[in-house]
């Protein structure tokens, strides 16, 4: 159970904000309230109580669970059986908190009560380990080709001395002399509704009963050391910025060796100094001369993969167009298709023209149609 998931917050939340997460839900989901839900309130009343109590939830930070020792009852049994008083029967005194009215202003007084009732606690499965995303940058001639790229990345890797355990598994567990081995500890405690005999997780032994003779040295039994990590990609013709490709497992390694997060890489493309990539097509700007276009001289370009075309401009084309070539842009990705190539052309005005030149293109003035 992941129960910063359930409050709605991070793993860095302050106390104040947990409070709060704990205060609106518990507003949203009580049992007495219409639309409530019992099973929700109990999920979050137990995530709570976990999370405000600084040494459990450092524990849980740590460790990644939460114990409930030998014998001990499963989720949620501190809570008893919801009635007009929905916390009443799980303690044996009658308290309902409608008498406050609006359980939105119970505040300080929902912390004193789930502070002291010892919600009883399960063994939770580990987490897998988180995912991670790494920006990959790749030229445009990558993302028209295709490519193989190997990349190496700093994270957290399931230490290879314990195997992510924590703790050496060849030389076993000894009972805990704290717990005698049952897991729990029981306390009495007093809060503003009275006293509480209250069933706690071990906090040396975290509710399992026993302790590893020898933690491991290597990882101080984190089960995790900062390590590198290589993976090789493919990158396939076509792909688009922001495009990401995933790699299972890869990603942080996950508690006590269980399975590890993805990693997802995110692809950048770098501009190019000649094509401009729009959707599935390249456009590439081309400076012609004003006679060259008169003269129906063809116009030479170069597509990315570096195949030379010769094009004649049309009749009658006009110089706001573009050219088009059909298939001579990006493959489509996952397909066998491609965008077009579009020639932006500019034409290059001359910068000085002789008497002689000006006065041959006013005769020829008359004669362009």
């Amino acid at each position: 159970m992941d129960y910063y998931r359930i409050l709605g917050i991070n793993k860095g939340a302050s106390e104040e904000e947990i409070k709060k997460a704990f205060r609106k839900l518990a507003h949203k989901y009580h049992p007495d309230k219409k639309g409530g839900d019992e099973k929700k309130f109990k999920e979050i009343s137990e995530a709570y109580s976990i999370l405000s109590d600084k040494n459990k939830r450092a524990q849980y930070d740590k460790f990644g669970q939460v114990f409930d020792g030998a014998g001990a009852t499963g989720e949620g049994q501190g809570f008893g059986g919801f009635g007009a008083g929905p916390f009443g029967a799980g303690f044996g005194f009658d308290f309902d908190p409608s008498a406050f009215g609006d359980v939105s202003g119970l505040g300080d007084i929902f912390d004193a009560f789930f502070e002291g009732m010892g919600v009883k606690q399960k063994r939770r499965t580990y987490e897998r380990g988180a995912d991670i995303e790494i920006i990959q940058e790749i030229t445009l001639e990558e993302a028209f080709h295709g490519a193989e790229r190997e990349l190496r990345y700093n994270i957290g890797v399931a230490c290879d001395k314990c195997g992510g355990k924590g703790h050496d598994v060849s030389a076993g567990f000894e009972k805990c002399n704290i717990c005698g081995g049952r897991g729990e500890i029981k306390e009495t405690r007093k809060t503003f509704f009275g006293s509480f005999a209250q069933v706690k997780s071990c906090k040396e032994c975290f509710g399992t009963g026993q302790i590893p003779k020898s933690v491991c040295k290597h990882c101080h039994g984190g089960g995790k050391v900062a390590g590198e990590r290589k993976v090789k990609i493919k990158i396939f013709a076509g792909i688009s910025e922001g495009q990401l490709i995933t790699v299972k497992g890869m990603g942080e390694a996950g508690e006590r060796g269980t399975e590890g997060g993805d990693l997802y890489i995110r692809i950048k493309i770098k501009p190019h100094h000649i094509f401009r990539r729009q959707g599935n097509d390249l456009i590439v700007r081309k400076e012609i001369n004003l006679v060259d276009v008169l003269l129906d001289k063809k116009i030479e370009i170069s597509t990315i993969a570096g195949k030379k075309l010769e094009l004649e401009i049309p009749a009658g084309f006009s110089l706001k167009e573009n050219l088009t070539v059909s298939g001579e842009g990006m493959p489509i990705f996952g397909s066998a298709g491609k965008g077009n190539l579009i020639i932006e052309l500019n034409v290059k005005k001359p910068k000085h023209l002789s008497a002689k030149a000006k006065k041959i293109l006013e005769d020829l003035g008359g004669e362009i149609q």
